[in-house]
């Protein structure tokens, strides 16, 4: 099998370690030209690769049979040349590039917005709430549009990533002992890096189509994150004041249960000890 990675940042270079293993064929995309020695060394080809390049994309994706776009924007004000100019190049060229048949997109979710701490389900219409979740929505829509027949597009909505230098416990370090408003009672998600490594294979074997949720199975309030996380490193705990609004943006449940119902077992369903 001939794969394509654009963006082969935290989890796309996991993903091409994972693939290049397993004996695939691997083309690996970077705008940091300084990155290529290291990309290299991970797959069979690495390119310098603007998404909005339409030549090179073609060029790119000409004999892959499936591709991950794990693109991440350098800054909140990117996100529409990052995202959506990138959907858009990819959704104008794969008419023209006809051995491929997935391509799998990893996108957030911080679409679904605030749901006062209900569960939703990849069934519940998105909300976004910003500027930036409006663009990672239209993201979306230009790359399903893209779908046919024969072309599967999947789209697996992240949580907060932690993992390997990224530990829940580094993120959360440079609180302690703060006191923070509100009570920490709002649900968080999370996904560790092993499982959204594990899902994208698991979707690129199973060749799923549509939109998936890739979250914990168990989300956590904040106040249990941080509390665990700053317990890990022997941290001062945070205080928390509940006569001053909360500040997080979200409060919501993300149900996971359709990637479950089609054979993805978690190897982290729930942030413990161990690996926070």
């Amino acid at each position: 099998m001939k794969i394509g990675i654009l963006g082969c940042g935290y989890v796309g270079l996991a993903v091409a370690r994972l693939w290049q293993q397993m004996g695939v064929s691997v083309r690996v995309s970077t705008t940091t030209p300084a990155r290529l020695p290291e990309l290299r060394a991970i797959a069979s080809e690495a390119l310098v690769l603007r998404g909005d390049d339409r030549s090179a994309l073609t060029s790119f994706l000409g004999d892959r049979q499936v591709v991950l776009l794990s693109i991440g924007a350098p800054n909140a004000r990117a996100y529409e040349a990052t995202y959506l100019n990138t959907a858009t190049a990819i959704a104008a060229v794969v008419p023209h590039c006809p051995a491929l048949e997935q391509l799998i997109f990893t996108s957030s979710y911080s679409l679904y917005g605030d749901r006062q701490g209900a569960w939703v389900t990849e069934e519940t219409e998105v909300m976004p709430s910003t500027p930036n979740a409006e663009i990672m929505a239209a993201t979306e829509r230009a790359l399903l549009a893209a779908a046919t027949p024969s072309r599967k597009i999947c789209i697996l909505r992240l949580g907060g990533i932690y993992g390997p230098g990224r530990e829940i416990s580094k993120i959360f370090s440079r609180i302690a002992g703060q006191t923070r408003p509100g009570r920490g009672d709002e649900a968080s998600n999370w996904v560790h890096l092993d499982d959204i490594v594990g899902a994208i294979d698991f979707a690129r074997d199973r060749s799923l189509n549509g939109i998936y949720n890739l979250v914990n199975s168990h989300p956590l309030t904040v106040k249990e994150v941080i509390d665990l996380a700053l317990a890990k490193r022997n941290l001062p705990a945070v205080t928390w004041d509940a006569s001053q609004p909360s500040t997080r943006p979200y409060n919501i449940r993300v149900s996971n249960q359709k990637l479950r119902d089609a054979g993805y077992a978690f190897q982290e369903p729930a942030i413990g000890d161990r690996d926070c």
